[in-house]
């Protein structure tokens, strides 16, 4: 079991930056990825960013590329996601993510986390 605690959210202007993090606990060692998804009202849950636990390579969605960087620090079992240059479209409730069950873009992983909620305001 993986348990998996989202923070970081909040409302902020357009241009702004925020920085989510995601505590992990249980049997993290035994998931390859984490991933962060966002979903906004009405909308279909989507990727958004992921990394292996292990460092390496991180894959962003192209609507993010550039702006958000997600990174991990394995001494504290934390991923973080770093949101540069806010839109009001990147309005969502964020979820991070462990151990995907496809690939790491699909959200279809075995555990997630409760949510945070981003406000973008224009």
């Amino acid at each position: 079991q993986v348990q998996l605690v989202e923070s970081g959210g909040g409302l902020v202007q357009a241009g702004g930056s925020l920085r989510l993090s995601c505590a992990a606990s249980g049997r993290t060692f035994s998931s390859r990825f984490m991933g962060w998804f966002r979903q906004a009202p009405g909308k279909e849950r989507e990727f958004v960013a992921a990394t292996r636990w292990s460092g390496g390579t991180t894959y962003y969605a192209d609507s993010v590329k550039g702006r958000f960087t997600i990174s991990r620090d394995n001494a504290k079992n934390t991923v973080y996601l770093q949101m540069n240059s806010l839109k009001p479209e990147d309005t969502a409730v964020y979820y991070c993510a462990a151990q995907p069950k496809r690939g790491y873009w699909y959200p279809d992983y075995d555990y997630w986390g409760q949510g945070t909620q981003v406000t973008v305001s224009s």
